[in-house]
């Protein structure tokens, strides 16, 4: 099949080159200028693991190019889904559908034929009629361009694999049996043919799918960050509790482990758009357990500033800490609500000298954080420093040796925030530990 991809970010730009994966010509269209030469050079403009291999090899074949033209796009396929960034609004929660609506104007001109606008980025529920409202209004089509909601569900340092080998496809449409659908099942054949499940539904309970999706798994994440609170206060093991949990299949062990708790440009953003949506539509009450979930979060950086504090004497003035982590987790360079970078941060602004090191982020990290120092190399970043704090769970941080850095601080004294360090090797190695919910 032709389609196209409007909006080449993290998940267009990933949806893109995996459709050209499974066997399809695809376009991807951005008006960022710089964006489109760099993913027509066969590279992404941000990390994410696999994803330069997928767009080498297709930008490469010809199955795969981007372009800022809105009127090629427009022309070169009936298939056109739409993954344009929905952030929150300037001082407050609500999602800003400025650059979608704005999207798909730009598009509809274009229209002049049958087609199907599958709108994949994350929305507050009612947002739909609205696109479809602008087609009707805007492409010559009219009618005939069909609206379809096909949420997406990936995770960052995963979001190829997430794409090609989904848990699940969800297509949402307006009516039963319409085009839309059998174009959409076209485009994912072999996903479904793979025995992937998919969910027909309704665009309502479509648009709701991944804030409902990402508002639970924050509120398991939280959960167990809140039993790391009263483990703390009552000498008990949250990680061994998380264990005890998870054997239970109705509850599960997978993202359930206590520790700094989450970030990033989706989790914290799509949990308080759907609060917002839900006060919007006089269900607030509904959602007072969401508002928890957000709450025990931010405590879980507080805590951690907490423990730095009373490692350090109470006084952070002139001390020099090392942070091992800037993106909000392994395997990606994204730095959007990064826990590890507020608490850095928040260290700094109470005076201390604050060091990080990751292996992805730093260049992100520096623009948005100039007052802090940042050194590629974890070993070194530990020179002198009073404080070693382990903040994003990067697999190469767990085989650094301990025996190689207790010599190099002043003071070999480690937070182990992320609960993934073997501490007892650390504390064999001559160091004073702390694990958030963990004696």
């Amino acid at each position: 099949m032709k389609m196209t991809v409007i909006g080449c970010g993290y998940l267009g730009a990933t949806h893109a080159a995996c459709m050209a994966e499974l066997g399809h010509e695809v376009l991807g269209m951005d008006s960022d200028i710089d964006k489109v030469h760099t993913l027509n050079s066969g590279k992404a403009p941000f990390f994410e693991r696999d994803l330069d291999g997928l767009l080498a090899r297709h930008t490469a074949s010809g199955r795969l190019r981007f372009t800022a033209s809105y009127g090629e796009a427009a022309d070169f396929a009936d298939l056109h889904f739409v993954g344009v960034g929905t952030p929150s609004q300037p001082g407050s929660d609500a999602y800003d559908l400025s650059h979608l609506f704005d999207a798909v104007r730009h598009l509809a001109p274009g229209l002049t034929a049958p087609a199907v606008v599958a709108v994949k980025s994350t929305v507050p529920v009612g947002t739909a009629p609205r696109i479809a409202q602008i087609l009707r209004e805007h492409a010559p089509a009219g009618d005939r361009v069909e609206v379809a909601w096909n949420p997406e569900f990936l995770r960052e340092s995963f979001a190829v694999d997430d794409t090609l080998r989904p848990d699940r496809l969800v297509l949402g449409f307006n009516a039963a049996h319409s085009w839309a659908e059998a174009l959409l099942r076209q485009a994912f054949a072999r996903i479904i043919d793979s025995g992937t499940p998919t969910i027909v539904t309704d665009w309502a309970t479509a648009e709701l799918a991944k804030g409902a999706a990402n508002s639970f798994l924050a509120t398991k994440i939280s959960f167990i960050n809140a039993m790391a609170e009263v483990c703390e206060a009552s000498g008990a093991d949250a990680a061994q509790l998380a264990d005890i949990l998870g054997h239970d299949h109705r509850i599960g062990r997978h993202g359930m482990r206590p520790g700094l708790g989450f970030g990033g440009g989706c989790l914290p953003k799509d949990l308080a758009g759907f609060i917002d949506r839900a006060d919007d539509l006089d269900a607030g009450q509904a959602v007072g357990i969401l508002r928890e979930a957000a709450a025990v979060n931010t405590r879980r950086r507080r805590r951690v500033v907490d423990l730095a504090r009373e490692e350090l004497g109470g006084d952070l003035r002139d001390r020099r800490i090392t942070v091992w982590g800037a993106a909000f987790k392994p395997g990606t360079d994204d730095i959007r609500d990064s826990p590890a970078l507020a608490v850095a941060q928040t260290l700094h602004d109470l005076g201390a000298a604050v060091t990080v090191s990751d292996p992805k982020a730093l260049d992100s990290a520096r623009k948005l954080h100039p007052g802090l120092d940042y050194v590629e190399d974890p070993i070194a970043a530990v020179d002198d420093c009073d404080l070693l704090l382990h903040l994003t769970e990067w697999h190469h941080f767990t085989t650094i040796d301990p025996r190689r850095l207790a010599t190099r601080t002043t003071t070999p004294k480690l937070i182990d925030a992320r609960g993934t360090l073997d501490t007892d090797q650390w504390r064999a190695a001559g160091w004073i530990t702390r694990t958030p919910g963990r004696p």
